[in-house]
């Protein structure tokens, strides 16, 4: 058996693949895997990185907690070495500004692309944008310390780092809306209950759970696997009829593929 491959190894994040699943590890325990720009810029860069070869990409973290959040150091005047400190940030013009956040926003989008399908593996915190991160992800498989908070509201701000969709489609408006109005802890039992969480096991168990369930998605081949999830993705803008058209389409290029008949 061959090591994985290290691809990516920089300010707090590691990658790594072996054949089809790729391992994105948040690597700074000391921490709490606290975010920071620079770890935001490395999140975005594995995602450039990912070789076309993955189909499962696994987000986890060293330490007792997936993410405490945002590094506070972030608004004290200083902020960080190098870095433009988030009070210097908001005294400049709408535009860049605008254009900073959404730098920021990058670390988070990518993980819900069509060729691949996301796992975050969650234990301890995941605040803020930790629970944003875990969110970014198509699926979350639980350790049953987690405690999801999104705390963004009591510090004055909001949840800006992609979070505030996936989790109004998985917990609907009024829970979404309460949970970040408080700020309050989301825990193990709740969050599977509501749809956070695909699966809670205990924290001894959670790297043998997320293996079993990415060996279930690499059982498909792949190409069914990406139709169906750009089907479901689209389907909530979607009318009855128009997810009923989508779906003959994609059920057509399947059949063709399978009959040898595809592009």
């Amino acid at each position: 058996m061959t090591a994985p491959e290290i691809l990516l190894d920089q300010d707090g994040i590691q990658l790594t693949v072996d054949d089809a699943v790729a391992t994105v590890t948040l690597a700074n325990p000391a921490k709490r895997n606290a975010q920071s720009p620079a770890l935001w810029r490395a999140l975005a860069e594995a995602g450039r990185q990912l070789p076309g070869s993955a189909r499962v990409v696994l987000l986890r973290a060293e330490g007792k907690s997936f993410s405490a959040g945002l590094d506070r150091q972030a608004f004290t005047p200083e902020g960080f070495e190098g870095e433009p400190s988030f009070l210097d940030l908001a005294r400049g013009e709408d535009e860049a500004l605008d254009a900073e956040i959404a730098t920021y926003q990058e670390a988070f989008t990518w993980w819900r692309r069509n060729d691949i399908i996301s796992i975050a593996a969650v234990q301890g915190h995941a605040i803020g944008a930790g629970f944003q991160l875990a969110l970014a992800c198509d699926l979350r498989v639980c350790a049953d310390d987690v405690q999801f908070a999104m705390r963004e509201t009591s510090l004055g701000l909001v949840p800006d780092l992609t979070g505030t969709h996936p989790l109004l489609s998985l917990v609907g408006y009024a829970r979404a809306l309460e949970i970040c109005a408080t700020g309050r802890f989301v825990h193990a039992e709740e969050a599977e209950r509501t749809g956070l969480a695909n699966l809670v096991v205990p924290a001894a168990e959670l790297d043998g759970a997320v293996r079993d369930l990415t060996a279930a998605l690499l059982a498909a081949p792949r190409d069914a696997v990406i139709e169906t999830k750009a089907l479901l993705r689209d389907a909530a803008g979607r009318t009855y009829e128009a997810q009923r058209t989508a779906e003959r389409a994609a059920q057509a290029r399947r059949l063709r593929d399978l009959a040898g008949l595809g592009e």
